[in-house]
């Protein structure tokens, strides 16, 4: 095992397991940690009169530390008092596995960070967005169950093959995008990529739906009043630009509604318009009226198409509660009802989550298919007959018969015996020397195997997924890793030096450096390095040497001239030391 799991890691099932990666807390380097300390000071400095009261309070309860990048096994031990964990993952995973993670409470934490260049914002998930933006509001209860509940409905969306398509571009981009070395032009071309894939998505699923829910709720929402709003979305806590920025008239404020799930956005760009919650229990009632619209609890033979359009593996319920997981590819409909249904490959019929026994994909290994609705001629469905119906209609166990169905469906062959629900209705029937047809097509004939027909006259759900997640392997997604960093050069690892000399000060660990000569080696050999002078200048600061102080200040102005787009970064590292030495003189 790769992690220090506990009560609710060991919850987890294989399939989500094999996302979880070592955090490798020895590999962050002192620049990683100087871009986590100034993001983490910008943030509560600014935060603390926009963000939610929930975000301060949630910093102590979740152990998130101002000045250290957390480490997974201490945010576990101080999550588990709320009823949460924290695993580590590799930047992005499928949409459906990050949201089963929520649905057991495991908050899913991308252990990389983001480079000094891209301090501001990165469309790669890192531990700044993950474990600084979405860990403190989960010690809301009320915005931690709602998380809950986005998880176990959300993992049930259905998707469609272009879904897949921009998850792996969005992954792509955000690898390249962090990865040292990257050229401008490959960044372009991947941006472009994912430009042309979200115009071209047509119908949106459901799955690319409530994704725009989570969007515009979990990484990007606001709440209160459209005139005095406060953050709680984990994109804009972690994104000292635009936290700040959406603030301003500039962004448009909307009335959080379902609205919002047909509301598209853009991962490279700042978002011109934002959503609004009057409080974190509304957010759960706008997530039951989209789940009202969704197959899960529509089913029907929109329900059964979606599965066909996604390609991916599934589950179709009908109203006897047999559950049936597979790959759909075929349908036969009758007056909007589903008359016969087909999937391809490994199947496997399960009732109420649980597999039936006999029913595995080992029996099921090359598909399964089945009429359903009702008999032809008979207002009464077989599900709903009694013993003493069945007899009547030789629906009993030694019977050679031919079962017609609405829509033209046939069923022929020798009943050898029925499987019923607790309820004590029938879902299967077994027949031996089995044909089923449609008008004069051969839809399946049995060989010298026994055929299990499913009995139900409608299907009231389908989502993704399996019923019984131990029916299959599911331990077969391998994600492509983050590529290594190219190799330090000797000047990347003296800088890496300079600012750990720095920070050993600061924490008292080392004393005996001379921050004088750590100053000059950066004025001569990296001119456009800015974030370890402001640090070195709070030093100055507070150790009161201010003809120092006033030096670093003279060489910072020389930084901003030469790179602007720095300039409001330097200015606000050094808002933050007046603003510390301030707080400390008026206690």
């Amino acid at each position: 095992m790769q992690y220090e799991s506990n009560s609710i890691l060991d919850k987890l099932p294989e399939h989500l397991r094999q996302f979880i990666k070592p955090q490798d807390y020895g590999d962050y380097t002192a620049i990683d940690q100087a871009v986590w300390r100034y993001v983490m000071r910008k943030n509560v400095d600014y935060l603390s009169t926009v963000a939610h009261t929930s975000y301060l309070e949630g910093l102590q309860k979740t152990g998130i530390s101002i000045d250290h990048i957390p480490n997974m096994y201490g945010m576990n031990r101080i999550l588990k008092e709320i009823g949460w964990a924290a695993v580590a993952v590799d930047g992005f995973i499928p949409p459906s596995a990050f949201m089963e993670f929520q649905a057991y409470n495991v908050l899913v934490i991308a252990s990389d960070i983001r480079q000094l260049e891209h301090i501001e914002y990165t469309p790669a998930p890192d531990i700044i967005h993950e474990g600084a933006g979405h860990a403190p509001i989960i010690a809301n209860p009320e915005y931690a169950e709602y998380l809950r509940r986005f998880g176990e409905i959300g993992c049930k969306a259905i998707s469609n093959a272009k879904d897949f398509e921009l998850y792996e571009a969005v992954r792509h981009l955000s690898i390249i995008k962090e990865a040292s070395g990257t050229s401008k032009d490959a960044i372009e071309a991947a941006e472009k990529t994912i430009e042309d894939l979200q115009q071209n998505m047509g119908e949106p699923s459901e799955i690319a739906l409530i994704r725009n829910l989570h969007w515009w709720t979990v990484e990007y929402g606001l709440i209160g009043t459209v005139e005095q709003p406060k953050i709680y979305g984990a994109g804009l806590l972690s994104s000292i630009g635009e936290s700040a920025w959406c603030m301003t008239d500039e962004v448009k404020k909307i009335p959080y509604s379902l609205e919002a799930a047909t509301t598209p956005f853009d991962i490279t760009k700042p978002q011109p318009q934002l959503f609004v919650t009057p409080d974190f229990a509304y957010l759960s009632q706008v997530l039951e009226e989209f789940a009202n619209t969704m197959a899960i609890r529509k089913g029907g033979l929109s329900g059964i198409q979606k599965l066909i359009d996604s390609r991916e593996l599934g589950t179709i319920e009908l109203n006897t509660g047999l559950q049936v997981s597979g790959n759909f590819d075929n349908i036969i409909s009758h007056d909007g009802n589903c008359v016969f249904f087909h999937s391809d490959g490994p199947t496997a019929l399960s009732y109420r989550e649980k597999e039936l026994v006999g029913h595995g994909i080992a029996k099921h290994f090359d598909g399964f298919g089945s009429p359903m609705g009702k008999l032809k001629g008979i207002n009464l469905a077989i599900e709903d007959m009694s013993p003493l119906d069945l007899k009547a209609y030789n629906i009993f166990e030694g019977q050679t018969i031919s079962l017609e169905f609405e829509g033209n469906v046939k069923i022929s062959g020798e009943i050898i015996t029925g499987t019923r629900n607790l309820k004590g209705e029938i879902i299967l029937i077994t027949f031996r020397d089995c044909t089923v047809s449609h008008g004069e097509q051969i839809l399946f004939k049995s060989d010298e195997r026994l055929y299990s027909m499913a009995v139900g006259k409608r299907i009231v759900s389908a989502f993704n997924g399996p019923a019984d997640l131990n029916s299959f392997d599911l331990v077969d997604h391998k994600i492509s890793s983050t590529p290594k960093q190219t190799a330090k050069n000797s000047e990347l690892k003296k800088l890496e030096n300079l600012y750990q000399q720095v920070r050993d000060f600061r924490e008292g660990t080392n004393t005996t450096i001379s921050r004088h000569k750590v100053f000059e080696v950066i004025k001569d050999e990296y001119p456009d390095d800015w974030l370890l002078a402001v640090e070195l200048y709070e030093l100055a600061k507070l150790n009161g040497d201010l003809d120092f102080a006033d030096e670093l200040v003279s060489h910072l102005e020389t930084v901003k001239q030469n790179r602007p787009v720095v300039g409001h970064l330097i200015d606000d590292g050094l808002k933050l030391v007046q603003d510390k030495l301030v707080d400390q003189a008026g206690n």
